[in-house]
Order: C-alpha cells, then structure tokens, then sequence
C-alpha cells in the first residue's frame, strides 16, 4: 500500500512542489485549495503533475480558514485509506490583501486585519490540521507533521506579522514532539531557502531579498527533502527539530532539479535555529 500524505495550499508553488515529489515515490497525495478541482484548475493540474509522476493525485476544494472543512477533509482521509496518513505538511498562506506590497510599509501603519490572514491562516489553520491529523496518525503509531516556515522566524523578514507566524509555527513542532513523545509521530519544521516559485520568477529579477535566485531552491527540491524526511525509518529523533532544507539535502544526498545544490542562509539569520540540535558540528562549512 503506498504512503498517504496530505499538503495543504498545493495549487502552485512550494505545495505543488511537494506533492509533486512525493507523487514521484507513489505516494498518495490529497492537495488543498480554495480553487475549483476540476482539471483545468491549478488545484486539478498539481493532483494530474502527482498522477503523471506515478503517484495518486487527489484534490480537495478547502478554505483553511473554516475550522469545518478542514475536519471534513482528514475525515474524507480516514473514510477513504481507512485511517492512513502518513505525513502533513502544512504549508496554506494567505499573505496580505494587497499582496507583497503590504511588506513595504511598517506595522502601525498596516490594517490589523492583516492578523487574519497571516496569522489566521499561516499559523492558525495549521494548528487545526494537525490536530486533526493526530487523530488519525496517533493511533497507527506513526506519521509526520511538518510545518513550512522560514528563516523569518530568526530575522527580520517581510512584516512583524510574517515573523510571528513563522516563530509560532516552529514552537508549535517543539512542543508537539513533547506532547507526541512516544506515539510514533514525529513533528517538524522546515525552514525554506528563497524559493523559486512562479510567483518570484516572474518578478525578472537575479535576487529577491538580497538572495542569488540561481542558488534558490526549487519548490521540487523542497519536496524532495520533505520526502526524504519522511521517509527516514529514524525521524521520529527529529521530532521537535527545525530542519534547514538544504542542509537536510546534503545529508540525504539531495540535488535541487537542475543538479545543483541550493545555499543554507543560516548565517545571514544569525546563525543555529531557534529549536532542535544545531548541524553545526555536522557541516561546519555552513557555519
């Protein structure tokens, strides 16, 4: 029986990335959206990209901002693969109602409703997923939630709002492990290079935020690392931990799409994350 997954935001970018990945190992993989499912939709194309892969695309229309149909979605999992589901990622985000334009400006200036998209919905929402996904994991005695976050959560990075749900979102893998310590299931955070997503790629710029995009990591690569992780008849030793993706990539022996190796920006955030053992003593060239 293949492996069951769940990636929540997969119409484009770094959640297209990863279940497109996981499709590449057969996975089965249940992708989220507020979109239409229908196969000329984003949602539709990624779960056809996980089909051609080899794996099972299944695309679900959900609003991660209703508690409901996120509940309605993990029992949709538990009718259908009787209670399987080996890994989350929680990776839906909802960025500012005037998009990047709203990282420009300081926080007493931004409208406080940006609280609900940012953190409703990039923090949020990804709490009642997991929950959700516990139930079901928990009982097997095994499976992985991983949370989609950023070096934003050690330094500055877009907007006040931006850096505390990231923050929150790798203290609430820490304090997961503790509570899941002992079930078999393991909770993470990754923390994500500069992405090359459609989006920045259409920008028709050679870096974003001070970052080379030639040494980006692909949303691909992103998923072949989430898999890696995954996959690791070890990882429950990671739970709790903040894993850098491309230092993890060195470790599985993971390239980026293009055979290249994305940069680590550990450095330029001020050096070890904020949770779980530093790699430092492991790749001290990262240092």
């Amino acid at each position: 029986m293949s492996k069951v997954a769940v990636v929540t935001g997969a119409s484009r970018g770094v959640g297209k990335g990863v279940a497109t990945a996981l499709g590449a190992g057969g996975w089965t993989v249940y992708v989220t959206g507020r979109g239409p499912i229908d196969a000329d939709s984003p949602l539709g194309s990624t779960a056809q990209v996980v089909d051609d892969r080899g794996g099972k695309g299944i695309a679900v229309q959900v609003d991660h901002r209703d508690d409901e149909q996120i509940a309605g979605l993990f029992a949709k999992i538990a009718q259908e693969q009787d209670g399987q589901l080996d890994l989350l990622v929680n990776n839906a985000w909802t960025g500012p109602d005037d998009g990047y334009a709203g990282f420009a400006t300081p926080f007493w200036n931004r409208p406080v409703s940006d609280w609900d998209s940012l953190i409703g919905v990039g923090l949020r929402a990804h709490y009642v997923a997991s929950v959700e996904a516990a139930k079901l994991m928990v009982p097997r005695g095994s499976g992985v939630i991983g949370n989609i976050s950023s070096f934003g959560t050690r330094g500055k990075l877009h907007s006040v709002l931006y850096g505390m749900s990231k923050a929150g979102l790798d203290k609430m893998a820490a304090d997961m492990a503790v509570e899941l310590d002992g079930t078999g299931v393991t909770a993470v955070s990754f923390w994500l290079g500069l992405v090359k997503t459609e989006l920045l790629m259409s920008f028709g710029v050679d870096e974003f935020e001070g970052f080379s995009i030639t040494r980006a990591e692909s949303p691909e690569f992103v998923g072949r690392v989430i898999k890696a992780v995954a996959e690791d008849p070890n990882v429950t030793a990671r739970s709790g931990d903040t894993i850098i993706t491309a230092e993890a990539a060195l470790e599985y022996g993971i390239t980026d799409v293009d055979g290249t190796q994305p940069d680590s920006h550990r450095t330029q955030f001020g050096g070890g994350a904020v949770f779980g053992p530093s790699v430092l003593g492991r790749y001290p060239q990262l240092g």
